[in-house]
């Protein structure tokens, strides 16, 4: 295949040397051809609209993660067009993880699952700016106002599709939807210790133990082939240019008969 017409490989350089050295290329490579998509299609955009809840990655700049639950009314994850989604951030505890996350670092994974009726899962993976609620209303006018004031947006996260996929059924529970009362009795934007759940897990109970809080010290990122040893700036930009030799040689070996072999990108 001529190499203007190759697609770009998905998935991080990581995986790609676990696939390696695990022998998994071929199923990866075949699930990566056939299900992962930079957009998304219709029967995505429909599964979209329908669910109540997902599940957000994000991590800040030195790459500390944390994941999050999301969840409103069918359609409170908007499809503003195939390569753009938008969801609203309502009233919480104040600290702001995700938001802080993507003010620093604006990628970020989405995971929805329907448990209900069709037991499967949605990845999507993209990038996320933060939005207003005014700015996001004049640029989208048909936004509906939510008539409950715990679900009043006062920001939105707008995330640019790059990546959409299934995530397979054969793992994912069959859970049963709550009834109407018992819906009726969720405490949306709520600020009452115990309908937010109190001191479930006795961490209040304990603080009288704790040191007084202090900042972490952030240590300097250290990827994990060279956690050995401190790596030296000359032994990162080493391997980097190995890794860039590496798919090179790979692009070369894939090149077809009297196909110009590939030298670089800055050739």
């Amino acid at each position: 295949m001529p190499a203007a017409n190759r697609r770009v490989r998905p998935g991080s350089d990581g995986e790609h040397e676990l696939q390696e050295r695990m022998g998994t290329t071929a199923r990866a490579d075949k699930f990566y051809d056939e299900q992962v998509l930079d957009r998304l299609n219709t029967r995505m955009r429909d599964f979209v609209a329908r669910q109540e809840m997902c599940f957000l990655a994000t991590s800040d700049r030195h790459g500390e993660c944390d994941s999050t639950f999301r969840a409103g009314p069918p359609g409170f994850l908007q499809v503003l067009d195939d390569r753009t989604l938008v969801y609203p951030e309502y009233r919480g505890n104040g600290v702001l993880a995700s938001l802080g996350n993507i003010e620093e670092n604006p990628h970020v994974g989405i995971m929805m699952i329907d448990f209900l009726k069709d037991r499967i899962g949605l990845h999507v993976n993209g990038r996320a700016r933060i939005v207003s609620d005014e700015e996001m209303r004049r640029a989208q006018p048909e936004l509906p106002v939510d008539p409950v004031p715990g679900r009043r947006a006062q920001l939105w996260v707008e995330i640019t599709v790059e990546e959409a996929y299934i995530h397979c059924a054969k793992h994912i529970p069959h859970l049963q939807k709550a009834s109407a009362e018992q819906r009726q009795r969720q405490a949306w934007g709520t600020d009452g210790f115990k309908r937010k759940g109190g001191d479930f897990f006795g961490s209040a109970a304990d603080a009288p133990d704790r040191p007084p809080y202090q900042p972490r010290r952030r240590k300097r990122y250290v990827p994990s082939w060279a956690q050995a040893g401190e790596p030296t700036r000359a032994a990162v930009w080493q391997r980097s240019v190995e890794r860039l030799l590496a798919v090179v040689a790979r692009r070369n070996s894939d090149a077809e008969e009297g196909e110009k072999s590939f030298r670089g990108w800055f050739c």
